[in-house]
């Protein structure tokens, strides 16, 4: 009714005073689409060709964490009959028990950042010296973590980090100030290393070997963070002309920061996020991610939980770092990252020291991704 009132008075408006401009037509703007899309197997770009078995077994240690609720508990009881070995198999499992969904921006790009990461390897001390200057602190006992989902169940799994000041609470400190020697952080050290920019990588990387002196390594792995937004100094090399997007990568940051080591700790605080880590017990071959399921080299993938859920199968489709040859493959989602937001956004984990380094340092490429859920997913 409110339509035909106004089309009435436009009319007689121009009835009564003669020829007027018509109004400017409204642009309404399209609709945000869904972060996923629900498709085909045969929209998948390389599936059919690809061999879904390695990516299979990544899901069935998925399993161990989410084969318990309910929307997995079904097929991850199924996936543990399946002959892993058999490749028909595995797709008829694939088939018969998950539909592929298409991730997208609300725009309706499908095509993402898909970026690499590795575990490092640091050498390093329990006690510092003169070549092991540089710590890796365990958590401050004066941060305090906020769980709001009961208030705000759209959070998820967002925690806020802080601390308090008087009566309220406020940010923790920033790197720049945890560096100037802020925060409760006196016996906290961990280990202790010969190089910051390493250590500095090993905060983004969130994972690390540290070989000691007498000959032990041990696992470092992400406990905590200081609550701030990651910045990345390769994006503010870029802006300030100090090499090209060509010329971007981890190894080259590395040399930026040989050549000017008089401006690299400026640089590095730059980026506010600050890690603390834990040490892991035993031997391990590679850290657990965010699900807590030891990531496997090549088939494990940081993602963006507000849109892919963990645990979840994930085809990726992409090429290899610095290549034009596809690079198409099933893969878990078993990890996260500060860096990591949005629908269509990765982090391909390639494994240990320097070989996973080689392709880590240099992804940064396009990609598209489909998360492949249970059947009836959405209503559980």
């Amino acid at each position: 009714m409110r339509l035909r009132r106004l089309s009435l008075g436009v009319l007689l408006v121009g009835w009564l005073g003669g020829c007027l401009p018509a109004p400017p037509e409204t642009v309404v703007p399209p609709e945000p689409r869904a972060p996923r899309e629900a498709t085909t197997y045969d929209r998948l770009d390389g599936w059919a060709e690809g061999d879904p078995r390695p990516g299979f077994e990544v899901f069935r240690k998925s399993c161990r964490a989410i084969g318990r609720r309910d929307q997995w508990r079904e097929v991850c009881e199924i996936a543990a009959g399946v002959d892993g070995n058999d490749r028909v198999a595995v797709l008829r499992f694939f088939h018969e028990h998950f539909t592929p969904h298409r991730l997208q921006k609300p725009d309706g790009e499908t095509s993402g950042l898909i970026t690499g990461y590795y575990v490092p390897n640091l050498r390093g001390s329990r006690t510092p010296t003169q070549r092991y200057a540089y710590p890796l602190y365990a958590p401050p006992e004066d941060m305090l973590t906020i769980d709001l989902r009961s208030v705000y169940p759209q959070l998820g799994e967002y925690r806020l980090r802080g601390r308090v000041e008087g009566r309220k609470v406020v940010p923790y400190y920033s790197r720049a100030e945890i560096e100037a020697g802020k925060g409760a952080l006196q016996g906290k050290e961990l280990f202790w290393v010969e190089d910051p920019v390493e250590l500095f990588f090993l905060h983004i990387q969130g994972s690390g070997r540290i070989q000691l002196e007498n000959g032990e390594g041990v696992m470092v792995n992400y406990a905590d963070q200081n609550g701030h937004p990651y910045r990345s100094i390769g994006r503010l090399l870029l802006e300030r002309g100090e090499m090209t997007r060509d010329q971007m990568s981890m190894q080259n940051i590395r040399a930026w920061a040989r050549n000017n080591p008089e401006r690299t700790a400026a640089l590095l605080n730059e980026n506010p996020s600050y890690v603390f880590f834990r040490e892991l017990p035993g031997e391990v071959d590679n850290p657990p991610g965010a699900l807590g399921i030891n990531l496997t080299p090549g088939y494990s993938l940081a993602v963006d939980p507000k849109f892919v859920p963990l645990g979840a199968p994930v085809f990726l489709s992409t090429s290899w770092p610095l290549e034009e040859r596809p690079l198409r493959r099933l893969m878990g989602a078993q990890d996260t990252g500060g860096a990591i937001k949005g629908e269509v956004r990765g982090d391909f984990y390639w494994g240990l020291g320097d070989e996973g380094g080689h392709y880590a340092g240099r992804m940064r490429q396009q990609g598209q991704m489909w998360v492949l859920l249970p059947r009836g997913f959405e209503d559980k």
